[in-house]
């Protein structure tokens, strides 16, 4: 076979089939993962994308998508809990100082009064700075984030909010989003709907097994015909 680009690539069916066989492990993986992600707060599936000449470069042909569609909100009605109702991304700070992207609004306070994630990671702010309440409440209850994500404190004295900074939403690119879509109370499930990975893992299942019964087939007729050799 010769390639547009003037690369030759030359593969027996034996290989074809080895190659095919590894691609639709590899493909299995991903849908293994998003049944592992069913329960994850926040996971979103992965969608697996074949480029072609698959059956000649194997698993190299094989990337996958992040599908960004919204999941299933669940109320929790903890202060600190915060869901994205529609695509985008909290931004979070992780202890080597590079900064990750996440769906997961299970949120916690340390006794600094830093805005923290179940990893322990920092949230920021819109401005790209940790946010840090003014002064740890007695009740969490006390804590609002609005649907901006304006974080704010009770404070029983004054008798008035005190901000403590704007929980920054962004795309996948890194850029802020500015829209009311924070919700507090809430946590986001995954996006995995079981029945379509199980469906689609099937037909994965038989593609496999037809490579699988096509490589037998091929290195029975390789054995017979060194076999004949040998005894000439």
């Amino acid at each position: 076979m010769k390639l547009a680009a003037g690369i030759r690539l030359d593969a027996n069916g034996l290989a074809q089939s080895i190659n095919a066989m590894q691609l639709d492990m590899d493909i299995l993986g991903i849908f293994g993962e998003n049944v592992v992600g069913f329960d994850k707060v926040g996971y979103q599936r992965k969608e697996a994308v074949i480029s072609s000449f698959a059956e000649y470069i194997g698993t190299n042909a094989l990337s996958y998508n992040v599908d960004n569609q919204v999941g299933r909100l669940s109320l929790s009605q903890r202060p600190l809990d915060v869901a994205l109702s529609e695509k985008g991304y909290f931004q979070v700070l992780n202890q080597d100082g590079t900064i990750e992207l996440t769906r997961d609004g299970r949120f916690q306070i340390n006794k600094d009064g830093e805005l923290l994630t179940q990893n322990n990671q920092k949230v920021l702010s819109d401005g790209g700075l940790p946010i840090v309440l003014p002064f740890i409440p007695e009740e969490l209850n006390k804590i609002t984030i609005g649907l901006d994500g304006k974080v704010g404190v009770f404070d029983s004295e004054k008798r008035g909010l005190i901000n403590a900074g704007t929980i920054g939403v962004v795309s996948a690119s890194g850029e802020l989003i500015n829209n009311n879509c924070v919700r507090q109370g809430y946590v986001e499930n995954s996006n995995v709907q079981l029945e379509r990975e199980y469906i689609e893992m099937a037909n994965y299942k038989r593609s496999f097994e037809a490579n699988r019964q096509m490589f037998k087939m091929q290195n029975s007729k390789l054995s017979n015909a060194i076999s004949r050799l040998g005894q000439v």
